[in-house]
C-alpha cells in the first residue's frame, strides 16, 4: 500500500500558525505568580523535612538578607531627594498605603468566622500592612501616561518607610496564635535580615551599581530565586504542620472575594481622593497606581521573619492571590487610560519596560 505524501514545509507551517490563532495569545497568569503555584505544589506533595527543612530555612535567610542588600543598592537616594517637591502627592500615597489600607484590613475583622478562618484574617491584615511595589507601579504609571518620575520617588519612599513601618504596624494590629506583638527576637531578625543589608546595600550602591545596571537580567533571577527559596521554606513548614487541613475550597473562594474587594476598595478610594484634592491627571495616575498596590517581593521575605513556623505559609497566601489580581486589573487600567485622548500633549517620560518586568516587584 502506498504512503500517504508527508505534506510540505510551507503547508506545515501554515497549520502551525492557524494552530497558533486559535490557541490563547498568553498565559492568563503571570510567570512569576505560576512559578509560585508550583513551588507551593511541590512543598505539598514534598516538603522539607529534618535537616532538609533547616538547610532551606537557613538558605532562606541568606536570600532574604542578599534580596534587601540589592533593594538598598538599588534606590537612589538623589532621586528620592529630588522628588520631595511634590510632597502632597507622596503624602496621599503614604496614607493610603499606612493608613487606609490597614484600615481596611482591620474590617475585615467582621468576616470572621463566616467568610474568613481567624488565620486567614490575619494573612489579609498582614498584606494591608505592606509597602507598595516598585517596578510595576513605575511601569504602569508609564503605560497610563502619568507622572513617572513622582511615582519613581513615590515607590521608592515606601520601600524605605516599609522596612520599619511594616513590622511596627504588625507588632501593634496583629495577634498571633493569640498572643499580641512580637518576641524581642524577632525584633532582632529585622533588623539583622533586613534594615541591615538593607543599609549595606546603600553604602555599597556607589561601587556597584554600574555593574548592577549591566546584569539586570541575573539579579533579576537572583530576586525571584530568592523569593521562590523563601515560599518553599515557608509552605514545607505549613504542610508538615497541617496548613492544607486549616483551608477548604469555599475558604479559598472567599479569600479571593475578599482580596478582589480590597482592590477595588483601594482603585475607588485613591481615585476619587486624587481628584477631590485638585491632583492633575498625571498625577491622579501616579496615586492610583502607587496607592493600591502591595509589594509580594518585599512582604514574603518579610513574613519569613515575622512568623517563623507553619503559619507563615498562611500569612503569604493572601499576598500572592492579592498581586495577581492586582497585576491583571492594573493591567487593563492602563491600558485602558493609555487609549483616552488628554487635553494638552503629554510631557515625555520614560519609556514603558517590557510586559516581563511588570511584576518584579
Amino acid at each position: 500500500m502506498p504512503s500517504r505524501p508527508r505534506p510540505s514545509l510551507p503547508t506545515r507551517s501554515r497549520a502551525l500558525a492557524r494552530l497558533r490563532t486559535r490557541l490563547p495569545r498568553r498565559w492568563p497568569l503571570d510567570p512569576f505568580i505560576t512559578a509560585l503555584l508550583c513551588i507551593v505544589a511541590l512543598a505539598s506533595l514534598l516538603p522539607a523535612r529534618g535537616v532538609g527543612a533547616t538547610g532551606v530555612s537557613d538558605l532562606g535567610k541568606i536570600a532574604v538578607a542578599l534580596l534587601f542588600f540589592i533593594y538598598g543598592a538599588r534606590l537612589s537616594a538623589r532621586e528620592a531627594l529630588d522628588g520631595l517637591r511634590v510632597w502632597r502627592l507622596h503624602g496621599t500615597v503614604f496614607l493610603a498605603t499606612f493608613a487606609l489600607f490597614p484600615l481596611v484590613g482591620l474590617g475585615c475583622r467582621f468576616l470572621v468566622p463566616w467568610l474568613l478562618t481567624p488565620q486567614l484574617y490575619q494573612g489579609v491584615l498582614f498584606l494591608c500592612l505592606l509597602p507598595s511595589t516598585v517596578q510595576s507601579s513605575i511601569a504602569f504609571t508609564s503605560i497610563a501616561r502619568g507622572n513617572v518620575a513622582a511615582a519613581v520617588c513615590s515607590a521608592t519612599f515606601s520601600s524605605l518607610f516599609g522596612i520599619v513601618l511594616t513590622p511596627l504596624l504588625a507588632a501593634a494590629l496583629l495577634s498571633v496564635n493569640g498572643a499580641a506583638g512580637f518576641s524581642a527576637g524577632s525584633i532582632l531578625g529585622i533588623v539583622l535580615q533586613l534594615l541591615v543589608p538593607f543599609v549595606a546595600g546603600q553604602f555599597a550602591r556607589r561601587w556597584i551599581h554600574g555593574w548592577m545596571a549591566r546584569h539586570k537580567k541575573a539579579l533579576t533571577l537572583v530576586d525571584r530565586g530568592s523569593i521562590v527559596i523563601v515560599v518553599y521554606g515557608a509552605f514545607s513548614e505549613g504542610v508538615t504542620g497541617g496548613i492544607w487541613g486549616m483551608l477548604s475550597v469555599p475558604r479559598l473562594l472567599g479569600l479571593l472575594a475578599v482580596c478582589v474587594a480590597i482592590l477595588a476598595v483601594l482603585l475607588v478610594a485613591t481615585t476619587a481622593g486624587a481628584k477631590r484634592l485638585g491632583f492633575g491627571r498625571e498625577d491622579r495616575i501616579t496615586i492610583v497606581f502607587c496607592g493600591s498596590k502591595k509589594s509580594l517581593a518585599s512582604g514574603v521575605p518579610m513574613a519569613s521573619v515575622l512568623f517563623p513556623g507553619p503559619l507563615a505559609g498562611l500569612m503569604v497566601l493572601p499576598l500572592m492571590l492579592f498581586h495577581q489580581i492586582q497585576l491583571m486589573v492594573c493591567a487593563y487600567l492602563a491600558r485602558r487610560w493609555a487609549a483616552q485622548p488628554t487635553a494638552a500633549a503629554p510631557e515625555p517620560h520614560a519609556a514603558a519596560p517590557p510586559p516581563r518586568e511588570l511584576s518584579r516587584l
